[in-house]
């Protein structure tokens, strides 16, 4: 049994009538009574109970009938469903990204992808170090990253999406909580809590540190975002933090910039060898929704930057 018999059944059970069925297929009676015919025999049962008048189904009919619509139009939706996802507009996208990303780059990245790939679904790995994605990514557990370079691994490409000042939290009752810029050097005395000590952001606090003449005094160590905040405003210390974080508003914190802050660097990353059109679509989709966001610098470099 072919697609194509089925819907010649099809035509000729819901018309009740070879002729207006032959004319809704665009062909000749005679074939469309001999496809039906060889049909039959195939199956071994008749189909039809024809007279002079009517054309009516027999119970074999009625079954193949209903069975039959639910093949050709699970048949029509794998068509489609194959096209889309060999024209990159559906599929699974595995996505990792940092934690300060969540309250910049993600949500308009999501919103822009629900837009333009609505047969995209998108499985989000939040609050992840820079190493850890790049491990994913090798191994295929990730299919992308928005993550801060640089990157070690050559197995990797990425493009710079956006940069952005660093600005330090305090606690709503420290001194330093000013309607002013700090400098770093005011917080030397300071107790800091700290992304891990793999993390980019965590070497760049340590350098900036060095380069005003001390050591940071790091209390805690915490890899999200949301808890470092919560330590601050408990008075457990201040944190260095990527600018686009003054959209997390906690109760107790406050947020200043820094005097001659260094900027730090977000990128998208996909394995080199990866070419799914739904990869090159989701890049597109990361690129356009990250240009012109506010406060936040956007490059416009080559598609690929090692």
């Amino acid at each position: 049994m072919e697609i194509r018999q089925l819907n010649y059944f099809i035509a000729v059970a819901e018309e009740r009538h070879f002729g207006r069925a032959a004319e809704r297929l665009h062909m000749a009676q005679p074939p469309l009574s001999q496809q039906i015919r060889q049909l039959e025999e195939q199956l071994g049962v008749r189909l039809f109970n024809r007279t002079t008048r009517r054309v009516e189904l027999t119970a074999a009919g009625q079954e193949l009938l209903t069975r039959g619509r639910q093949i050709v139009n699970a048949v029509g939706t794998l068509r489609a469903d194959v096209y889309q996802v060999g024209q990159g507009a559906a599929g699974v996208l595995r996505v990792g990204f940092s934690g300060s990303a969540t309250y910049g780059v993600m949500p308009p990245i999501v919103r822009r992808a629900k837009q333009e790939l609505p047969g995209l679904s998108l499985t989000l790995h939040g609050e992840m170090l820079t190493p850890a994605m790049e491990e994913g990514l090798r191994d295929g557990t990730l299919d992308a990253a928005l993550l801060r370079p640089p990157v070690a691994s050559q197995e990797i490409d990425y493009h710079v999406v956006t940069r952005e000042p660093l600005i330090v939290a305090l606690p709503s009752f420290s001194p330093l909580a000013v309607d002013r810029p700090v400098s770093v050097r005011e917080l030397q005395d300071q107790a800091f809590i700290a992304y891990p000590p793999d993390s980019v952001l965590y070497r760049t606090t340590a350098g900036i540190c060095r380069k005003a003449g001390f050591q940071p005094r790091i209390t805690q160590v915490i890899s999200e975002t949301s808890t470092m905040l919560s330590l601050v405003a408990a008075g457990g210390g201040v944190a260095i933090i990527p600018a686009s974080i003054r959209a997390l508003q906690l109760e107790g914190v406050v947020y200043r910039d820094i005097d001659e802050a260094p900027e730090v660097e977000l990128a998208v990353a996909w394995r080199r060898e990866d070419r799914s059109a739904l990869l090159h679509n989701f890049l597109g989709v990361v690129r356009a929704a990250t240009t012109g966001l506010p406060s936040i610098h956007v490059p416009s470099p080559p598609a690929t930057t090692r």
